[in-house]
């Protein structure tokens, strides 16, 4: 397993695969940005069934970078404070154009910061 594989394809592919939990049966496709080679991303709705409650119940997780699956860890970031503009300045960066232009100016509002997330790749040994 190559972490930075998983960076890179982030980086620059618009929707990546989540799966929250273990219960789930398949991925949902969902914006994720890098920051300081980090994975971060915002819940837009706020369902109780959404991925980010899932998540708060069980940090247990996959992420889904083309063919390849990697198991990660979801957390609320310690440092969030200090990363909410280099995260909001990432998604306007890579989402903002055409029709995510308003979506992206979205997710940097107030009511999504506070649902940011951030996922750690385990790494294999």
């Amino acid at each position: 397993m190559n972490k930075s594989k998983a960076l890179e394809y982030i980086r620059i592919h618009n929707l990546i695969g989540i799966k929250a939990g273990s219960e789930r049966p398949g991925f949902l496709e969902i914006w994720m940005v890098v920051v300081q080679n980090r994975i971060f991303a915002r819940s837009w709705g706020f369902a109780e069934k959404s991925w980010y409650n899932t998540f708060l119940r069980c940090s247990e997780g996959q992420i889904r970078c083309g063919n390849t699956i990697y198991n990660i860890k979801a957390t609320m970031p310690a440092d969030q404070d200090q990363l909410t503009e280099e995260i909001n300045q990432a998604y306007l960066t890579k989402y903002n154009a055409g029709q995510n232009g308003k979506y992206a100016t979205g997710i940097i509002e107030d009511k999504h910061v506070e649902k940011t997330m951030e996922f750690i790749i385990y790494e294999i040994r």
